[in-house]
């Protein structure tokens, strides 16, 4: 197919999706469709054409210009020029949710980090697509027994069902895309289904359509290769730590839910990392549970907040670093590193003169990963001067302007500790691929 073939058929996409949705409103004011049946029916025809990406573009950069376009188009119809009309087929429910931009974030990002693996491209957006569907009519229709989610409720009969149709998909999946042995497509399905139905079960906002997918494929990415025993294994650790977790997690005051969310944000990260390079989001954890004891803020949620906060962190990164090929592990460290920092800034204000400490043993921490991280991570080292004007920026903000961080303080602490790694990261890699333009010009 021609570039302009591609650019037309990328256009056209967006205008088809524009048309699924006048089809659902047009089904919705005709029979009476309930918001949440419009967002399922736009969620289902999306994951569908999705599933076809792959074979449908020869090329891949014409896909993240159709993921961009339909983002943009989202931004669009939440305009209060459109959103009761057009709109209100994605976001038309009481609760607040980003459900529709995290669905095309999902996607393009699952297209990127699957680069040539079509099953870790298909299975996660599969499973995305029928058994959060099938579980939501599930639980809508026949649901009794309910589990608190935030703000709102999910239905044991909705998980099971999400169950068996993850563990349906994940089985086709794997016969038709795998050549493994039969033992270990078992007992990876049952993973993927057991791993997948407990994050959709603790998402929240929409967060599942991005967590959900990228969860399962950072999951198959570290233990696709894993033996037997090694996935028995770590299965019984991680259903451990689930146990374990819920009487630790009551004691320092977290509502199961966020407990179990904190189990599976950890184990995201033990999958996605090398240990040294998990440690300082662990800090931030820790931190983080500091600061709300000892400064509350007035967020109603903020134990959910800073795990989608690392969520963010550590997907943004992941996702820089394969678009770029130039590895983000150091500017993730540097993130979380400051990121960190700041809560103990905030939980350490009545008390600053233990501030420098505190930011001492984080810098000690990031140059510890550092030195047990390949060179391939580690090309942009050392980082000394950046890392201690994050601590600085990350110190100084929130001593000097507290009032700031009063709202929406995970949030706000996440863009500043953020800020400074990632306009280096862009200088850096940008005057690299000048520079190299620069002289294939030359020469």
């Amino acid at each position: 197919m021609t570039v302009l073939g591609q650019i037309l058929l990328a256009a056209g996409s967006v205008l088809a999706l524009i048309g699924v949705m006048m089809v659902i409103r047009h089904l919705a004011s005709t029979a009476g469709l309930n918001p949440e049946v419009q967002r399922k029916l736009m969620h289902v025809s999306t994951g569908l054409f999705a599933l076809l990406l792959p074979w449908l573009f020869p090329d891949r950069w014409p896909v993240y210009m159709l993921i961009a376009a339909t983002i943009l188009v989202m931004l669009v119809l939440r305009l209060p020029r459109f959103s009761s009309g057009l709109g209100a087929t994605l976001h038309g429910v009481e609760r607040t949710s980003y459900g529709d931009f995290l669905l095309a974030l999902s996607v393009g990002l699952c297209f990127l980090l699957a680069r040539d693996n079509t099953l870790f491209y298909i299975l996660p957006i599969a499973v995305l697509t029928l058994a959060d569907a099938a579980a939501a009519l599930a639980g809508t229709t026949y649901g009794t027994k309910r589990y608190v989610v935030e703000d709102g409720d999910k239905s044991l009969e909705g998980s099971v069902v999400f169950f068996v149709v993850t563990l349906l998909v994940a089985i086709i999946c794997f016969l038709f895309l795998s050549k493994l042995p039969p033992s270990n497509i078992m007992m990876l399905c049952l993973m993927v289904a057991g791993f997948g139905t407990l994050v959709e079960a603790q998402s929240w906002r929409g967060f599942d359509n991005l967590f959900l997918p990228l969860g399962l494929l950072i999951f198959l990415n570290g233990h696709y290769y894993s033996s037997l025993a090694e996935l028995a294994l770590l299965a019984g650790m991680f259903f451990a730590a689930l146990a374990s977790f819920g009487v630790v997690g009551t004691k320092l005051g977290l509502t199961k839910h966020a407990t179990r969310v904190y189990v599976v944000a950890i184990f995201l990260l033990l999958a996605a990392a090398k240990l040294q390079n998990t440690v300082l989001p662990i800090m931030v954890l820790a931190a983080h549970g500091w600061a709300r004891t000892a400064s509350p803020c007035d967020s109603r949620y903020p134990d959910l907040d800073i795990i989608a906060a690392l969520g963010l962190l550590g997907f943004g990164w992941l996702a820089v670093g394969n678009a770029t090929g130039w590895d983000a592990v150091s500017f993730f460290g540097l993130s979380a590193m400051g990121l960190a920092m700041g809560l103990a800034a905030v939980a350490l204000r009545p008390i600053p003169i233990v501030i420098p400490l505190a930011a001492a043993v984080l810098y000690f921490i990031r140059a510890w990963a550092v030195s047990l991280n390949s060179e391939q991570s580690n090309w942009a080292e050392p980082l000394t001067i950046l890392a201690l004007l994050s601590l600085f920026c990350t110190v100084a903000v929130p001593l000097l302007r507290p009032h700031w961080f009063e709202k929406d303080r995970v949030l706000r602490l996440t863009l500043l500790a953020l800020a400074l790694p990632l306009i280096y990261y862009v200088w850096i890699v940008a005057g690299s691929l000048g520079a190299g333009f620069f002289t294939g010009v030359v020469s």
